[in-house]
């Protein structure tokens, strides 16, 4: 077994798989072996088949419901068939330590690793923990936080406050290529408005009733979901994508203002590039209400205004833009207060520590 070798898992999401995005290249850097356990068909694939030097092995996945559906019957199943392929990935690739951003997939890997008494380490990047976490905690050597607050929510013997980390690709963008891209200038802000890896059909709708008014204070950048752009509505100031990658450090350079969902990862990604937010969770009926406590405790701080989605209408959407806009300095000035530059190496150590 080598010494430098590492697996990862996480998916579902872009968000439970951005935290390992930033870390991969670290240990690339390193010299480490690295492989990565993740759904057949998720987001995640789709990402990490992208990064040279990473092995990615497909497992059988269930979905954690909190609602009754016949597929519950079924998802332990997935699950247990999920936990035994992982388990042969570990054998055979024999890594020195696992790191687990969470997702249902997640969950079936870390409990290989305990079969194979391999060390995993889990990143937490709410507020309070998600399920498939709560699930893996009982398998894992350390629990990381990105919230202080969560610390309470976790077992004191293995949890560690970490901080958020932030993908340093980010910190390298340019603004005239950001606005290249758009085809904009320099005449007014930009706001960039993102509802996540899967869009937001809401956001969308508002945003796009609202054009006719934002379009005077605003450019728009609209990161909208796959499949979800709509030519009816193309015009000057207004740029559409389904999903951005690499071209997205750009697009943030130029960003001045964002309008957003509430996930851990991307709030916590404006707050380090210093751009005020404006943050519309998902609903309680819709999630499990982490993204409402997210964005409450950036509200608290004053690094975000909040807007809840059941308020979301053209009309509020475009007030508290124009709050945001005239609050958006004294919000950069709160952000100063956030340092986010000792977070990345501080789990690369706590990874390296806990390894065989």
């Amino acid at each position: 077994m080598s010494n430098k070798s590492i697996l990862f898992t996480g998916g579902g999401t872009a968000g439970h798989v951005i935290v390992n995005l930033a870390l991969i290249p670290v240990f690339q850097q390193e010299g480490w072996e690295i492989d990565y356990i993740g759904s057949k068909d998720g987001i995640e694939k789709k990402l990490i088949e992208q990064v040279e030097g990473v092995t990615y092995h497909p497992i059988s996945t269930g979905k954690l419901r909190r609602y009754m559906s016949i597929e519950n019957v079924k998802d332990p199943f997935k699950v247990l068939k999920g936990t035994l392929q992982a388990w042969k990935i570990i054998g055979k690739k024999k890594p020195a330590v696992i790191f687990s951003k969470g997702g249902f997939v997640s969950v079936p890997v870390v409990m290989a690793a305990k079969l194979r008494r391999t060390p995993a380490v889990i990143h937490e990047s709410d507020y309070t923990p998600g399920l498939a976490n709560k699930l893996s905690i009982p398998f894992t050597k350390k629990v990381l936080a990105t919230f202080s607050e969560t610390m309470q929510f976790l077992p004191e013997r293995k949890a560690e406050y970490v901080g958020a980390v932030i993908r340093q690709e980010l910190f390298q963008g340019d603004k005239d290529t950001g606005l290249a891209l758009c085809g904009f200038d320099r005449s007014k802000p930009v706001l960039l408005v993102m509802g996540g890896s899967g869009g937001a059909q809401k956001i969308n709708e508002s945003i796009r009733e609202s054009l006719p008014i934002l379009l005077k204070s605003f450019q728009v950048i609209h990161i909208c979901g796959e499949g979800k752009v709509d030519i009816t509505v193309e015009q000057t100031g207004y740029k559409q994508f389904e999903y951005v990658q690499k071209e997205l450090k750009d697009l943030l350079a130029a960003t001045d203002f964002v309008v957003s969902r509430a996930g851990s990862n991307a709030i916590f990604e404006f707050l380090a590039l210093r751009i005020p937010m404006l943050l519309i969770p998902l609903s309680r009926s819709a999630s499990r209400g982490d993204q409402i406590v997210n964005a409450n405790a950036f509200q608290e701080k004053r690094f975000a205004r909040m807007l809840e989605e059941e308020n979301l209408t053209s009309e509020t959407l475009v007030q508290e833009l124009h709050e945001l806009k005239e609050y958006g300095e004294m919000m950069k000035d709160r952000m100063q207060t956030y340092k986010s530059e000792e977070s990345l190496e501080q789990v690369v150590n706590i990874i390296k520590q806990v390894k065989k």
